[in-house]
């Protein structure tokens, strides 16, 4: 079956030959030029991935981002014509999952999104396994996270580095570990994409396991048993 992409840019010559090679790649692909219309197309249908230019009419990409956040768990790749490091951070901290730079080439922009829909496939259900540390457990086959029975919600990318941890539990992760094990590919801001990602992991776990996780300064994160 067919994966489908929602693709939201108000640049209609790139819209036009990002839907074109998405296509050829044997994508289903659904465009939307305006933020609040896709916006409303992303709240109301099923997609596998959603593509979103931050500089769009009416309702920007980092807005459309945090909404959708807050609702649905769909992988999010923005598109941005701005480099600046503060920019890519906000857009990490808005929910989404990757981005890419204008201008970019195209070879570029499907291993990100081939890279982000491999992480949004749900671990096998063929083996039971569960991870468990100081009353926080993780059953690996029904994709859930609790703490002394009560389920925390987490997004795909923040289950993923949770189970990072608990599996290398007293080992110290360098943060390029940490990117090739939860992400899948290797990014230019690394530090930067690591770093908020476990801020916003630690926001959503009980005060006591996230202490857990410490910073290694210089080095990476490591979560203690």
């Amino acid at each position: 079956m067919k994966q489908h992409i929602l693709l939201i840019e108000d640049e209609k010559n790139i819209s036009k030959f990002v839907e074109l090679e998405l296509k050829h790649e044997n994508f289903d692909v659904t465009v939307s030029y305006d933020g609040r219309e896709g916006f409303e197309l992303a709240l109301n249908n099923t997609y596998d991935l959603l593509l979103v230019d931050v500089m769009l009419p009416n309702l920007n990409g980092l807005e459309i981002c945090r909404r959708v956040r807050k609702i649905k768990d769909v992988p999010i790749i923005l598109i941005t014509a701005r480099d600046a490091v503060i920019d890519r951070v906000s857009g990490l901290e808005a929910g989404a999952d990757d981005y890419v730079v204008k201008p970019f080439a195209i070879e570029e922009l499907l291993a990100r999104i081939r890279a982000v829909l491999r992480r949004a496939i749900p671990l096998s259900t063929s083996v039971h396994n569960i991870l468990g540390i100081k009353g926080l457990e993780i059953d690996q086959q029904a994709y859930k996270v609790s703490f002394h029975k009560k389920e925390i919600n987490l997004t795909k990318t923040e289950y993923d580095l949770l189970v990072c941890f608990m599996q290398n539990c007293d080992i110290v992760l360098t943060r390029d570990h940490i990117l090739e094990k939860v992400w899948g590919f290797e990014t230019e801001v690394e530090t930067n994409v690591v770093d908020v990602y476990i801020r916003h992991l630690r926001k959503k776990l009980p005060e006591e396991i996230a202490s857990l996780i410490e910073t290694v300064r210089g080095v990476g994160y490591v979560m203690r048993s």
